[in-house]
C-alpha cells in the first residue's frame, strides 16, 4: 500500500476515534446521572445512622429535563440531612427550573453554600488552560460582562425548602439524637474565604465544615478548627478522567487523588474525613465528561465501631 494511503487512512481512523470520543463525552457520559452511597464511621458508639444527600454544580439549564427529573427522585431516598456546594445554575433564567428539581427535597433540613456560578454565567475558557493550574479568581466586580445570575433568588428557594445558609456562619442541628454544628465559608475560588471567622470551640457532638471549593487554605482551617468531616464541590471530579475515575485536575490546589469522592484529608495528627462531590453538571462552554459520571451522594454517617462498606 502507497505510504500516503496509509497515512490518509490513519488519520481518518484518528478522526473517528476523537469524533466518537466527544460524542460519547457529550452525549452519553454527561447524562450517565448515578447516585453514589459511601459510609463514613464519625458516630459516637451507639449512636443511630445519619443520612445525608450532598450534591453539588448542578449548571442547571431549562432545556435539561433528564437531569430534573433525575434529581427530583432523589428525594426517595428520604435523607435526613442536605449540602449544597454550590454552581447551582447556568442560566439567568433558572429558577424556574431549580424550584422545579428541587422541590420534592423541601422540608428536610439542609445547609447550602455558594459558587461562582451562582453569581454570573460561565465564560468562555480554553480547556487545556486548566492543565497550566487553576482558573483565575472569579471575583464579582471583574466579572461585569457576564450574565449575572439571580443570587438572592436562589437563596430565597433555598430558604423556602428549609435550608439555611451556611456561609460565614456557624449552624446546629439535631439529627437522630445527635448534636451537628455545621461550619461554612464563601467560596475560596472567588478569594471570599473567611473560615477563620467561625472558628472557635464546637458545641455539639460532630462538627461539619462546608464549602464551595476545597483549596487546601480552607480544609487546613477546618481540620485545625476540628472538624470531623468536610464537604465540597467545584472540582467535577476532575470533568476528564483516566479511566478509573483518575482526575487530570482540580481546578484547585487540591490533590487530583482527592478530586472525587471520599477520603481521609491528614493534616498532622489529624485525620478527618472529606468529601467531595463529582457534581451533577458541567459548565454549558465546556459539555463533557470521560470516565467520569455526573454524580450525587448519599452518605451514611454511622458510630467509629463500625467498619465502612
Amino acid at each position: 500500500m502507497h505510504p500516503v494511503t496509509i497515512v490518509g487512512i490513519t488519520l481518518g481512523v484518528f478522526i473517528l476515534v476523537v469524533v466518537g470520543c466527544l460524542g460519547y463525552a457529550m452525549v452519553v457520559a454527561s447524562r450517565g446521572f448515578r447516585l453514589r452511597r459511601v459510609e463514613v464511621p464519625v458516630l459516637a458508639e451507639g449512636s443511630e445512622p445519619i443520612t445525608i444527600l450532598h450534591f453539588s454544580d448542578l449548571h442547571l439549564l431549562p432545556s435539561q429535563a433528564k437531569k430534573i427529573e433525575w434529581v427530583r427522585g432523589l428525594a426517595a431516598h428520604t435523607p435526613d440531612f442536605i449540602i449544597s456546594t454550590g454552581d447551582n445554575l447556568s442560566s439567568p433564567d433558572g429558577i424556574p427550573t431549580l424550584e422545579r428539581a428541587l422541590e420534592p427535597l423541601g422540608g428536610i433540613p439542609g445547609v447550602f453554600v455558594f459558587g461562582s456560578n451562582d453569581f454570573f454565567g460561565p465564560r468562555p475558557i480554553n480547556p487545556f488552560s486548566y492543565l497550566k493550574g487553576p482558573s483565575s479568581p472569579h471575583k464579582i466586580d471583574s466579572q461585569k460582562r457576564l450574565p449575572r445570575i439571580p443570587t438572592e433568588d436562589i437563596a430565597q428557594l433555598f430558604e423556602s425548602l428549609g435550608w439555611k445558609n451556611g456561609e460565614d456562619t456557624s449552624l446546629n442541628f439535631t439529627l437522630r439524637g445527635t448534636t451537628v454544628e455545621v461550619r461554612g465559608c464563601k467560596d475560596a475560588h472567588m478569594e471570599e474565604d473567611r473560615y477563620e471567622a467561625v472558628m472557635g470551640e464546637r458545641d455539639a457532638d460532630l462538627l461539619l465544615g462546608v464549602t464551595h471549593s476545597p483549596y487546601v487554605r480552607v480544609l487546613d482551617l477546618m481540620v485545625a478548627d476540628g472538624a470531623d468531616l468536610m464537604f465540597a464541590g467545584h472540582t467535577h471530579g476532575g470533568q476528564v478522567c483516566f479511566p478509573g475515575g483518575h482526575a487530570l485536575v482540580t481546578n484547585c490546589d487540591l490533590p487530583r487523588s482527592q478530586a472525587q469522592g471520599l477520603s481521609q484529608y491528614s493534616r498532622g495528627d489529624s485525620s478527618p474525613w472529606l468529601h467531595v462531590s463529582a457534581g451533577l453538571g458541567t459548565s454549558p462552554k465546556a459539555p463533557y465528561r470521560f470516565f467520569c459520571r455526573p454524580e450525587a451522594t448519599l452518605l451514611t454517617l454511622v458510630p467509629c465501631d463500625n467498619p465502612t462498606s
